[in-house]
């Protein structure tokens, strides 16, 4: 059983071996922190805390680091988060507010929260198996070029462009665009993404001859659309944050560059990441075993929260790096980025 005041010890293992990478020391801790103690008794303590497997010596008669154990302690002790500064507050407000559609503000969230943590930044987009259609849009860009434009109720806006022959040289008339607009969005307005291919398959029976091969035409780009935006995917920026830290890994990055780029696996993991009353999730090291071939991410931390998109639908983003990070602040930076992209999508509604 780990006293009050080992636990103390461990956190300010974990502070300082955060922000210097060196392993600490009895010595160094009752010369930087005010323990009121001798270093013989911090080092019973420090005895107490390997013993306990929180923390280990990296090398013979070294200083001691925080082990996955110790670093979930340390999280599961957290009383509070560092609250971000106003300016930082402010500097989220401003860029997030900024974006012009869904695509942009998740583009926009991860390159802000790569900036805030120095870490890698993920953001899920929201699910889209349990979104419905909310307007489906035709412009003619030309007499046989047309852009089909899908909108769901989560703030997912999706463009194609699409080439077609036309049975005349009249091209695509704004009557019959008008009429095909019509029937679409009567048809699959409100419709769930699941069930909208059946109903865009049986569309251009509803047209004469003339026109049926348009109509067959937009509805196969739709359909496209629509199996595109049913497929859970991320956003991520950051991932040269990893090079930065390649030291804190025990082989090459590569393999997490990897896990990285399978977004299922992340996916996967994100989907199993409960969050917590404070609204943060973390994942340490060897809990992130059991994802990925090879337990690329067993020497990672991911941190996650989860936010609302318009629908009601809901979806987590993140940051993903070494085990050796300032997780308070970067805690923080994920509740609060995940809280304001809520009430910014919430707005849309």
């Amino acid at each position: 059983m780990v006293s009050d005041r080992g636990l103390e010890v461990l956190r300010v293992i974990v502070q300082d071996y955060v922000a210097s990478r060196e392993p600490v020391g009895s010595k160094t801790i009752v010369e930087r922190h005010s323990f009121g103690v001798s270093a013989a008794t911090i080092r019973n303590d420090m005895a107490q805390l390997e013993e306990e497997e929180l923390i280990a010596a990296p090398h013979t008669s070294s200083g001691r680091i925080p082990t996955d154990k110790g670093y979930r302690v340390f999280v599961d002790q957290l009383t509070e988060l560092r609250p971000l500064t106003a300016a930082q507050r402010t500097a989220i407000e401003a860029f997030l507010g900024q974006a012009v559609d869904l695509d942009d503000v998740l583009s926009r969230t991860t390159r802000l929260l790569s900036q805030l943590t120095n870490q890698v930044a993920l953001a899920q987009y929201p699910s889209f198996g349990s979104a419905r259609v909310r307007h489906i849009e035709l412009v003619a860009l030309g007499p046989t070029r047309l852009m089909t434009v899908l909108i769901t109720d989560t703030g997912r806006v999706d463009q194609r462009l699409l080439d077609i022959v036309v049975p005349d040289e009249t091209g695509l008339g704004d009557d019959f665009l008008g009429e095909l607009r019509g029937k679409l969005n009567a048809e699959l307005g409100g419709v769930a993404l699941a069930d909208a291919t059946e109903k865009l398959r049986d569309l251009p029976d509803s047209f004469p001859p003339a026109h049926s091969a348009v109509a067959v035409a937009v509805a196969a780009c739709l359909g496209e659309q629509v199996a595109a935006n049913r497929q859970d995917r991320l956003v991520m920026s950051g991932a040269a944050n990893l090079a930065r830290t390649e030291s804190d890994f025990s082989g090459s990055i590569y393999p997490v560059l990897e896990a990285i780029e399978e977004q299922v696996t992340l996916i996967k993991l994100f989907s199993e990441m409960e969050i917590d009353g404070g609204g943060v999730s973390v994942s340490i090291g060897r809990e992130n075993q059991g994802f990925g071939p090879g337990g690329q991410l067993s020497e990672t931390s991911v941190l996650a929260s989860g936010y609302s998109a318009s629908g009601g639908s809901v979806a987590r983003l993140g940051v993903l790096g070494p085990t050796r990070m300032d997780y308070s602040n970067n805690m923080a930076a994920v509740r609060a980025v995940a809280r304001y992209l809520t009430r910014l999508l919430g707005k849309e509604q």
